[in-house]
């Protein structure tokens, strides 16, 4: 069953945002390059909220969630993030009912 979860941070100032955004950026191109099980991963900004991220991950079980954790690219970005933030809130989901690309539906 597919595994999420959203993720809030705040960053201390627009300069520690705009590190935390190259961070994260570079954290992706291991994501996309060695976690098939990562069905999605997004950094948004919310409208009006500059110093704000929130990512969006979804993973095909929590097994690939703890895949993802074990990677050599997101061990560096959970050890280096928090000199850019002030505060980080998770929320683990479990998924009702959903749509998303149909490579991805049914695993």
């Amino acid at each position: 069953m597919p595994y999420g979860l959203v993720v809030r941070f705040t960053a201390r100032d627009a300069a520690a945002a705009a590190a935390f955004d190259q961070l994260a950026a570079e954290t992706l191109d291991g994501i996309k390059a060695a976690e098939p099980g990562t069905l999605v991963y997004v950094n948004h900004t919310p409208v009006d909220e500059p110093a704000v991220r929130v990512f969006y991950e979804l993973y095909e079980d929590r097994e690939a969630f703890l895949h993802h954790e074990e990677q050599p690219h997101v061990k560096r970005f959970l050890a280096e993030r928090e000199q850019y933030l002030i505060s980080t809130e998770v929320t683990f989901l479990d998924e009702v009912a959903g749509k998303r690309p149909a490579s991805t539906q049914e695993r």
